[in-house]
């Protein structure tokens, strides 16, 4: 007897509205998972990076990085949502609201909340909010993402279409949940690499952080499989030399968390993503491509009840193959600009 065990993924025909999905696989995250995800981006955060430098301020430990749980939590809805992708459109509303420590386990459930099928009819969009959840029940994070998804049968019926409105911008008075009130007369700026604090940014200040990477194969790769990603688009060249590229793909988080490390350089004493208001992967990015960062202080806010740090609101926007001394976003017509592969919308959290 045999019997068709495997799972396909899901197609556009398979989501609906209210639809909640659990996805597998719980994952306890260690500090051998930190230092690969250092090693694959050199982050230099102090908080993130010393268990004496958080402790002095008033963590029991270095927290993970924040990316590194996003991209965990992301990686766990790949299988139900994204296996049949055509690509990842967008983040909003994403709200780091716990701490995660090495020895948490996080598990993530989304619910559908909007679906649009596209005028070709081959694909569709699908809209979701996804939950990120530790050993305790508690949520870690949470955030909304719409993905497009090749239909099974292009003859296939639509439904009705429901695009749920997002908000533009997480409220300041919901940041700050993750970070425990800090004795920032332990906090040491010349360890942290910057003196400049929360204070010291003004809005519309552009900051060029001139350092860039060059992304390897194996990297993005292994980046991928950090976070149990199963997206076909990355792995298969046997597959995706079919396609419209003829080449794997880069996770867009890779470019994400790339382009936060080499933020380093100008914003050292932004320890904490707070929220993603937004975000778009403009163009498609390969190995062998070199990123580039460039960052814009949008908004600042106090943080309510909060005296010990204060928010930056920041579009991170990272660019291939070109440095970013010109700034580069948009043209003169208001499209983006050559090069601009990530257009990120975050608050970030800095001492006062």
């Amino acid at each position: 007897m045999t019997g068709n065990k495997a799972k396909l993924g899901n197609y556009f025909e398979d989501f609906s509205v209210g639809q909640v999905l659990e996805h597998a696989t719980p994952k306890t995250i260690t500090t051998g998972d930190a230092a690969l995800y250092m090693g694959l981006y050199g982050p230099r955060f102090a908080v993130q990076s010393s268990d004496a430098f958080a402790s002095a301020i008033g963590y029991p430990r270095a927290p993970i990085d924040d990316l590194l749980a996003f991209h965990t939590v992301f990686g766990k809805t790949v299988p139900d949502i994204s296996l049949n992708a055509v690509a990842n459109l967008g983040y909003a509303e994403c709200r780091f609201l716990k701490p995660v420590f090495p020895g948490d386990t996080l598990s993530a459930a989304s619910e559908v909340i909007g679906l649009r099928e596209n005028a070709n009819r081959a694909s569709g969009v699908v809209y979701v909010r996804t939950t990120g959840r530790n050993q305790n029940a508690e949520t870690v994070l949470q955030y909304a993402r719409w993905v497009m998804v090749r239909k099974r049968d292009t003859a296939s019926p639509a439904p009705a279409p429901v695009v749920p409105k997002l908000a533009e911008r997480v409220d300041p008075a919901d940041l700050g949940g993750a970070v425990p009130r800090l004795d920032l007369s332990h906090y040491s700026f010349s360890l942290a690499g910057s003196p400049h604090r929360w204070g010291d940014y003004a809005e519309g200040e552009k900051i060029n952080h001139i350092d860039a990477m060059t992304l390897e194969e194996a990297e993005h790769q292994i980046a991928t499989r950090l976070y149990q990603n199963t997206a076909k688009v990355h792995f298969n060249l046997h597959e995706q030399a079919q396609g419209q590229f003829k080449r794997r793909l880069i996770y867009g988080g890779v470019v994400i968390s790339l382009a936060r490390a080499l933020s380093f350089n100008g914003l050292a004493n932004a320890f904490h993503v707070a929220a993603i208001n937004g975000g778009r992967h403009v163009a498609p990015c390969f190995a062998g491509d070199t990123v580039y960062a460039w960052s814009e202080v949008l908004e600042k806010a106090e943080i309510p009840g909060r005296r010990d740090i204060g928010a930056l609101r920041v579009r991170l926007t990272a660019v291939k193959n070109r440095n970013c001394a010109d700034f580069p976003l948009r043209t003169d017509k208001g499209e983006y600009a050559e090069g601009v592969i990530l257009d990120l919308d975050c608050w970030l959290v800095l001492p006062r």
